[in-house]
């Protein structure tokens, strides 16, 4: 950007050189070593309750501090999601509970001095248990005599629709005009059912945490985590102490995308600790990340979707059932996200209608993942517009451009906002270019057995939950100069401390090399609801801004008096406060600090926070071109385009490498990834090997460009991009396999297997 000299460039991560030299950064790398080691015991049982618990053998194994079972734990209820308070998900979960819920589920917590005693303990604990009857398709969940959650503890939030007797973890309906009525004037319906199946987030650092006591008696705990104050808030809810009496520090994190925006596994340790006055740490094995993480939410999706003949959309009315498995993190806000970034994708329509209902079954809880139900609702709703392009006879970029939001539309579905910066349109553009829509639509022959197709979807998001997510930073000036920022954003591999940084050297006028970011610690970081709702660069960033305008008018009021002037008389450029009118008058920055510290030890800081009242959405338009072999089904992806509006982009390289990773998930999603349970609910997909994700082999090409539109209520013009660029490779590649082949997917994944079996049924 012209005037910034850091914002807007490529600059390399504060912490590139420590990762790449494989530093002691992570959770498990700083633990003590005399930790007690956890393990949990797991019912084999999809729905149970237990009878009796045996663990005398298992106590008097060598090296074995304690085991707890349910008799144990606070009898109130908790939840594990991590959002601003007040947490919407519903109280229904204990640390231990005498009735299980899913294959997987905590049944005793196993503390001892190494793995081998801890496993051999394991190994002999004696469980009875009444088996029940489990609920695992979730269309036949909703007032199914079947009821998961019969405790008379169970706490409902108010204003969510929920009723546990009926398995309803929420439920919600709302629109304008005659839905109804609309689509029976159009032209062209499209009615439909789409399914997106459970994913798995498969991040790098698996879950992981170690708790300790300090020398006053508090825990503290270290976490792999997006969220360090709610950690602090969910620990002390769940072993009834005060917040007061907790600490979480959050180290470098490897990854999350949004599965660490609930506090799977920190509960434990912290219990462990507080119980035994040792400390303690639980580091997860891959395949306990997948039977006991916090996968995506399947959904299940009804779409009819109308246009009069000249292809104006008029109507699009959708209902979206989420399935929220055993407990209810996350399911009353997923779902509405569905919701609200799919439909208000299109302007003017005469009428809509969103409404949702989350059911309870005995499969492993869902939670947070990058796109947070916009994922699952896009997939449905740009699927259905290009159904709705191809009954038409219309090429369906046409019929989006005829029909997407434009600055200064207001959003159907999106709590009345008015959008006041979007480049959709040329998006749209730009990615036809890219991937040569016009000559390739909609496939290319390319051999005896194969051809090429392309397809396109779009997509939107939001940036931060609007009058809800907080975002807060403290600026310290220290000797010779040089700035120290406190954040309490949580960076998982986004940059957000090189992105904030960049921010406050331009806000101060300083060198990017004099900005010192510390990250989270709940006793010393302002508070910041956390690194999820793609919220950290414009709600936390808008925070610096705000702090480098009170710092430099802290340093004005603090260095005028020393120069015999009054503050008004007084400018700062980011290394000498100079008067106004006369410039040969002036202060190095480093001798102000110098003279406070020796005369009258004045700190020089500012703090800010930031909300937003509005949350303005990114957007983006995606392109794939894929090849399909006729004779064996194969798709293979050969080149995604993507086009991105996340307002200014306030680092390149940051930017362009959060986009590509986004379309791999999305890829993944669309072809390969596949949860899957047994008849009894046993989770199949375990490890990478029955597992796929794509590796550098299974992406094909993809090329990432940025319309930038301006953005007045972010940082430097800037909006969010974190989650929007994983929703358009689904709906895309679904339609490019239907102008290949004339076959059409409405769930997720399309596997080979599918396409070879739908090509030879023809």
């Amino acid at each position: 950007m012209e005037g910034n000299r850091f914002v807007g460039k490529g600059i390399v991560k504060k912490d590139a050189e420590a990762l790449l030299s494989g530093r002691p950064v992570y959770t498990d790398d700083l633990a003590p070593d005399n930790c007690l080691i956890i393990k949990l015991l797991r019912s084999p049982y999809a729905h149970a309750v237990i009878e009796e618990i045996k663990t005398d053998a298992a106590r008097k194994v060598p090296g074995i501090e304690a085991i707890f079972t349910y008799e144990d734990v606070p009898p109130d209820r908790f939840t594990e999601a991590g959002q601003t308070f007040p947490e919407p998900s519903p109280d229904d979960r204990l640390i231990l509970d005498k009735r299980v819920r899913y294959v997987g589920d905590p049944v005793a917590i196993v503390a001892g001095k190494d793995e081998a005693c801890v496993n051999r303990a394991l190994r002999i604990i004696k469980v009875k248990y009444q088996v029940l009857e489990p609920i695992l398709d979730f269309t036949k969940s909703l007032d199914n005599e079947i009821i998961i959650h019969p405790e008379d503890n169970y706490v409902a939030k108010e204003g969510r629709g929920t009723d546990p007797k009926r398995n309803l973890c929420a439920s919600q309906s709302r629109g304008e005009g005659d839905v109804d009525q609309v689509l029976a004037d159009c032209d062209y319906v499209v009615e439909e059912v789409y399914h997106t199946k459970a994913v798995n987030q498969a991040m790098m650092e698996p879950f992981g945490a170690f708790a300790e006591k300090d020398i006053y008696g508090r825990l503290k705990i270290t976490s792999s985590t997006q969220i360090p104050f709610h950690v602090r808030r969910i620990v002390a809810r769940a072993l009834n102490i005060s917040k007061s009496n907790v600490r979480v520090v959050k180290p470098r994190i490897g990854g999350g995308f949004g599965a660490k925006q609930t506090a799977v596994c920190e509960v434990y340790p912290a219990f462990v600790t507080y119980k035994t006055g040792k400390p303690s740490k639980i580091i997860y094995t891959r395949e306990e990340c997948f039977i006991h993480g916090s996968p995506r939410h399947e959904m299940q999706m009804s779409v009819r979707i109308g246009a009069d003949k000249n292809g104006k959309i008029r109507a699009i009315d959708l209902h979206t059932l989420s399935n929220t498995g055993a407990f209810g993190e996350h399911g009353p806000t997923t779902v509405d996200l569905s919701g609200t970034k799919s439909i208000s994708l299109y302007r003017n329509l005469d009428a809509f209608r969103f409404s949702s209902d989350v059911v309870y079954t005995n499969v492993l809880s869902a939670g947070a993942y990058r796109g947070y139900g916009a994922t699952q609702g896009i997939f449905a709703v740009e699927s259905a517009v290009n159904e709705l392009a191809h009954k038409m006879n219309m090429d369906p970029s046409v019929l989006r451009e005829k029909n997407i939001v434009h600055e200064g539309d207001r959003l159907a579905n999106y709590y009345g906002q008015v959008t006041e910066s979007c480049a959709l349109d040329r998006c749209i553009k730009r990615v036809k270019e890219m991937i040569d829509w016009d000559n390739k639509y909609p496939y290319v022959k390319t051999g005896p057995h194969t051809v090429r197709a392309v397809g396109m979807a779009l997509s939107m998001q939001s940036s931060g939950i609007n009058d809800c997510d907080v975002g807060s930073v403290q600026i310290k000036l220290n000797d010779d100069g040089f700035y120290t920022l406190m954040i309490g954003c949580s960076d998982m591999g986004t940059g957000c401390d090189t992105i904030l940084a960049q921010m406050a050297a331009d806000g101060l006028g300083c060198d990017y090399d004099n900005i010192i970011v510390r990250g989270v610690d709940t006793d010393q970081s302002p508070y910041d609801s956390g690194s999820y709702a793609s919220s950290t660069t414009y709600v936390t960033g808008m925070a610096v801004v705000k702090a480098c305008e009170q710092m430099k008018k802290r340093i004005c009021e603090e260095a005028a008096p020393l120069m015999g002037l009054t503050p008004e008389q007084v400018e700062f450029d980011g290394a000498l406060i100079s008067e106004k009118d006369n410039p040969e008058h002036f202060m190095k920055l480093s001798d102000l600090v110098t003279r406070l510290q020796a005369g009258s030890g004045t700190l020089i800081t500012a703090a800010a926070s930031n909300t937003s009242s509005v949350s303005p959405p990114p957007f983006m338009a995606g392109a794939a071109e894929i090849e399909i072999d006729l004779q064996t089904g194969k798709i293979t992806p050969v080149d995604y385009a993507a086009v991105v509006d996340c307002g200014t982009v306030i680092n390149s390289n940051l930017a362009r490498v959060q986009t590509e990773g986004g379309l791999v998930q999305g890829i993944g999603m669309a072809l390969y990834e596949d949860i899957q349970y047994t008849e009894k609910g046993k989770l199949k997909n375990r490890n990478f090997i029955s597992y796929k994700i794509p590796t550098r082999l299974d992406m094909g090409r993809i090329r990432v460009d940025f319309e930038s539109s301006y953005e007045k209520t972010g940082p430097y013009g800037a909006k969010s991009i974190g989650e929007v660029v994983i929703n358009t490779p689904s709906p895309a590649i679904a339609d490019a396999v239907y102008n290949g082949t004339g076959l059409r997917f409405r769930t997720l994944p399309i596997t080979s297997e599918q396409v070879f079996m739908g090509l030879h049924k023809k």
